[in-house]
């Protein structure tokens, strides 16, 4: 009996980027505070095959923005630290293969990997069927997997500043037509980064929308010992689970098998101009990320533990947003939704800062203190009615 050869022919479809250096989104740019680059490419391969990123790197910090993914910021690097998380998605993933309108309203979850991903703008919050059992809002809205439908760069070379522009529409015939048109900026040799979004009805009737920022923060910030930090005006918990760890609220342990999302509900204090910030810092204080942003438009915080092991997700979410993200018609019943008038825009601003060393860390807990100074806070142990569906 003759033996035969087996073969086996291994083809690696984990994804890859390929850069695209004729693109005039890829450019070098001189200006008078230094030097920025830009590159543009597509991912091949695998569940991100096709997905577009643009890749900014200021000198101080490379953000790494994915306009087929609602402009969402995949992942910033600074000082060698990546900040974001490693979700076992392991995407980015393709929007044609997240099923948002999947029947349990959870489809979006297999599409979430981002460091700052936007969820809205008809609905931001839990899924929500009628009584038929039909959905109706997804979890957590579409605009995360919607593609940017026009790109650009602009720059000056004097202040050295340089934004990506990217404009990604949620519409549907007779119903909606919202226009998120989003400003991604640095400067060069800055470590901050600015989102600057300003949303459009584009209907000749009224239109009500939500709008949440999940910014998502895992290894190496996250940590046992790790500590959010943010001036509370007023705080609870969204559930009873949540409630059981009030005594320790905003300090996070190391990876647990099996363990289950908290979340708490929050206003922040907040100075003159309406800015307040808030962060997730190391145990050690020698590294965080600093969040800050305008309550006027975005006037509610929720804090989302979720220290799960390292293979199931070990991340931690601060979410500046208009509203909580309960059931879309519950947020309308307590009048938290965003009314805008045809042809009107609402203007949201925030910006992330990688802290970098303990200094940086050390400036960040005064300001948080700063704000604080004034307010005593007002913490339930219990969720609050009206902030809560489980209240």
């Amino acid at each position: 009996m003759t033996e035969t050869a087996s073969h086996r022919i291994w083809h690696d479809r984990e994804s890859q980027i390929v850069w695209d250096d004729a693109s005039p989104l890829s450019m070098a740019v001189e200006t008078r505070q230094g030097n920025i680059q830009t590159r543009h490419g597509r991912f091949v391969g695998g569940v991100s095959h096709g997905v577009e990123v643009v890749e900014i790197d200021s000198g101080a910090v490379r953000v790494t923005v994915l306009p087929t993914r609602g402009m969402s910021i995949w992942k910033i690097e600074s000082e060698g630290i990546r900040y974001g998380w490693d979700s076992p998605i392991s995407g980015p993933v393709h929007p044609a293969l997240v099923p948002t309108f999947d029947p349990s309203g959870l489809g979006w979850l297999e599409g979430f990997d981002e460091l700052v991903v936007r969820c809205g703008l008809e609905s931001n919050g839990a899924p929500q069927h009628d009584e038929q059992g039909q959905l109706v809002y997804p979890l957590h809205g579409r605009i995360g997997n919607l593609a940017a439908d026009s790109l650009a760069i602009e720059y000056d070379e004097a202040s050295g500043r340089l934004d990506l522009v990217g404009e990604v529409i949620e519409s549907r015939l007779f119903f909606k037509r919202l226009r998120l048109k989003s400003r991604i900026r640095v400067q060069a040799g800055s470590h901050r980064v600015y989102l600057m979004d300003d949303v459009t009805n584009e209907l000749s009737t009224e239109a009500t929308m939500q709008l949440l920022y999940h910014i998502n923060i895992g290894s190496p910030i996250l940590e046992e010992g790790a500590v959010l930090e943010a001036p509370i005006e007023e705080l609870a918990p969204k559930d009873a689970l949540s409630a059981a760890e009030m005594d320790h609220w905003n300090q996070f342990e190391k990876p647990e098998n099996g363990y289950r999302e908290r979340v708490y509900f929050a206003t922040l204090c907040h100075d003159d101009s309406n800015e307040t910030t808030t962060m997730v810092r190391s145990q050690d204080k020698s590294r965080g990320m600093a969040v800050t942003y305008n309550t006027s438009k975005l006037p509610r915080f929720i804090l989302w533990k979720n220290t799960a092991a390292k293979s199931d997700g070990y991340v931690v979410g601060m979410e500046p947003a208009t509203n909580y993200p309960n059931a879309r018609s519950f947020e309308t019943e307590q009048d938290r939704m965003v009314t805008l008038q045809p042809g009107e825009t609402v203007s949201f601003r925030l910006s992330l800062l990688p802290l970098i060393n303990q200094q940086a860390v050390e400036k960040t807990s005064q300001r948080i203190k700063e704000l604080s100074t004034h307010h005593d806070p007002v913490i339930h142990a219990q969720p609050k009615k009206g902030w809560s569906v489980d209240s």
